[in-house]
């Protein structure tokens, strides 16, 4: 070989290695660029999943992040207050009744009167007679919550008979309930009160503090803390224990985890990522339960206690932590592909014409919209209608993954997704096999998010002990909301009963403690 001939070959070979280079970096810029599209979108854009389709509604986990301009996102200058009612009453639109508005709510009259010293007639001077009163307008008045001391006595009695008989004074006194805690003044009305502000309202201890002091009590937050945290280990622990091994023997499971910020915990640093794990059954149960869990790891050891003795379809994400869990059935969690195919739509992309990202995004909001409609089916027949209806939009869905997998980048947004829904295409596919399983896990998901709205306004939870109050609390609340209780009136109604019970060893007495229970249901009805 030549000189030359020796000159050009090298000078081809850089050349190839240069377009390679070119090749790669035009690969890694494509990518950054992805990515840095994507973290825009997270800070700035909207957190729903929602295209101009109608498809199955998501669960938001930053919907929180938007509650600080929450008046000025819903406020409607149209919308339409319920007006004040008069008779005959009227409708205002259809289904729609002015009376049943105001239906729950008291009514109080407030008569303007004019002043007997002034009750003359401007015209001639003679005393003014009532005739009587007309109604002007309805309006909704607020009366602030007010503190009170109740002074408990017990009565005494004696019986003169006995006296008289064996010349010794007898006494009788009634049962008086047990405190809630002992050597406290806290009441069952208080620290119920005090934990539907927490784990419902989201408001934080030290603002609580606040609201006490303006009803005229100095309440420290380490007193309320330390209400939550004695009532749930002294009596409502039990109560959630019991839910839990009632959601063990269920055939249909979903979970979840969430990450939580809990100080002092053993041989761990302050900063260090603790999990909040919730179980739920399914949503058409009879019974339904939802039972939160702290757990200081995300581990598979974790897992695998937690989910000890179940047997049957367990709904999550794709996690590698459940496949320690034997004995379950995995069904993968399908709002999880498609949000995957949503982060992967560029705003080029939606001002253009379909793109592979939205592409796949729509074979997704197909099976969604085919559960809306099978979701009044029985399992029997949701089963044959997802066979007949949904089988072919995959088939058409693995099929076109297939074809379009290869020319995409296999690390960008639109690889990740293509590859998350292939690799788990037989756990994704899961939810055929059986009528009563769910096309995605938001149920669990739907269960955490209070938990997630309250840790951005508590932040941390101050201890394991506290961290486990906020558990006991949180499955007691989220199954009576389940139930169709009211969470205050529940919590009251345990603290109530508890103390003095025999709960912990009487079968019927905890039943009748399940928000399901007839009683219960009779006691604490929501509106």
């Amino acid at each position: 070989m030549t000189l030359q001939a020796q000159q050009i070959a090298q000078y081809e070979k850089q050349l190839q290695e240069q377009s390679l280079l070119i090749s790669e970096l035009l690969r890694s810029n494509q990518e950054l660029q992805e990515q840095v599209a994507y973290l825009i979108r997270k800070i700035y854009a909207r957190s729903s999943e929602k295209t101009a389709a109608v498809f199955d509604g998501q669960i938001m986990l930053d919907e929180f992040a938007r509650l600080f301009n929450e008046a000025e996102t819903y406020a409607d200058p149209n919308i339409e207050e319920p007006e004040p009612f008069v008779a005959p009453q009227k409708k205002t639109r259809s289904g729609y009744n002015r009376k049943e508005a105001f239906s729950a709510l008291p009514e109080e009259e407030m008569v303007y009167k004019i002043d007997e010293a002034h009750r003359n007639c401007p015209k001639c001077g003679a005393h003014l007679d009532v005739v009587g009163k007309k109604f002007v307008r309805a309006e909704v008045n607020y009366i602030p919550a007010r503190l009170s001391i109740l002074n408990i006595y017990q009565e005494t009695c004696s019986c003169p008979a006995c006296k008289a008989r064996t010349g010794q004074t007898a006494f009788v006194e009634p049962t008086i309930p047990e405190p809630v805690l002992q050597h406290s003044y806290a009441s069952a009305s208080s620290v119920a009160w005090t934990m539907y502000q927490k784990f419902v309202q989201s408001v934080p201890l030290y603002r609580q503090e606040k609201d006490w002091k303006a009803m005229g009590l100095d309440l420290g937050r380490s007193t309320l803390s330390n209400w939550i945290v004695k009532t749930s280990e002294e009596w409502l622990s039990p109560v959630v224990a019991y839910m839990y091994r009632e959601l063990l023997k269920e055939k249909y499971l979903h979970a979840d985890e969430t990450p939580v910020q809990v100080l002092r915990e053993p041989n761990k640093k302050n900063k260090t990522k603790s999990y909040m794990w919730v179980l739920a059954n399914q949503s058409y149960s009879d019974h339904p339960i939802r039972v939160f869990h702290y757990a200081p790891s995300r581990s598979g050891m974790e897992a695998q206690q937690l989910l000890d003795g179940f047997s049957g379809y367990l709904h999550t994400d794709d996690y590698a932590g459940y496949n320690r869990v034997a004995a379950v059935k995995r069904c993968l969690c399908w709002a999880h592909v498609r949000r995957r195919f949503r982060d992967a739509i560029s705003k080029t992309d939606i001002d253009s014409d379909m793109s592979l990202a939205q592409i796949g995004f729509e074979f997704c909001n197909k099976l969604f919209k085919w559960e809306r409609k099978f979701s009044t089916l029985d399992p029997e027949d949701r089963k044959k209608a997802r066979l007949e209806k949904e089988r072919p939009v995959l088939d058409a869905f693995w099929k076109w993954i297939d074809s379009v997998r290869a020319d995409v980048l296999p690390k960008g947004k639109l690889g990740t997704a293509l590859s998350y829904a292939k690799d788990n295409q037989p756990f994704l596919e899961r939810y055929l096999e059986d009528g009563h399983c769910a096309i995605s896990n938001n149920l669990a998901e739907n269960s955490v998010r209070p938990f997630a709205v309250g840790r951005k306004n508590w932040e941390f939870a101050g201890s394991p002990k506290g961290a486990d109050a906020s558990a006991c609390v949180y499955s007691l609340i989220e199954t009576a909301k389940a139930n169709n209780l009211d969470p205050f009136h529940y919590l009251q109604c345990l603290l109530l009963i508890l103390p003095g019970s025999k709960f912990r060893t009487d079968e019927k007495t905890m039943q009748n403690l399940m928000p399901w229970s007839p009683f219960m249901q009779t006691q604490c009805k929501a509106n």
